[in-house]
């Protein structure tokens, strides 16, 4: 072989290896970051509550609810204050088929469909958690 082809050869092997370990680095780097935490600082710094949602049950009763949501950025937390309609649109849609028992035992799991729906439309972050800030059902 052409020792001059070997040295290009070897070249572009040397930079595809440096290319892979920088990526691999970044990937795991981030990786752990993601993993991490939030403190409560953060946790308030990217909160938003919504305003108070009024809607009927499925068993005739009827809830006042408020949601807080927690975001994963400044970016996240001014797009979710944008989506408040869309948030109590898709609590309305989920209602349908919520009873008073329901708002009384499954709460974390109202949570996460919220969590999940609302994550489903965002666009510029994520929320990380959603909590039930207010409740009242009659």
């Amino acid at each position: 072989m052409n020792p001059k082809l070997i040295k290009i050869l070897v070249a572009i092997l040397l930079i595809i290896t440096i290319a892979g370990a920088v990526t691999l680095y970044l990937v795991l780097n981030n990786a752990s970051n993601d993993g991490e935490a939030m403190t409560i600082d953060e946790m308030v710094d990217y909160s938003y509550t919504t305003e108070e949602i009024r809607t009927d049950l499925n068993d005739g009763n009827f809830v006042l609810i408020q949601f807080q949501f927690i975001a994963n950025s400044k970016d996240a937390l001014r797009e979710i204050e944008k989506r408040e309609f869309q948030v109590k649109n898709i609590f309305i849609k989920q209602s349908v088929d919520l009873t008073a028992t329901d708002l009384q035992e499954n709460l974390t799991e109202i949570e996460d469909n919220m969590k999940n729906a609302i994550n489903d439309e965002m666009t510029d972050g994520q929320i990380v958690d959603v909590f039930i800030t207010s409740k009242v059902i009659q």
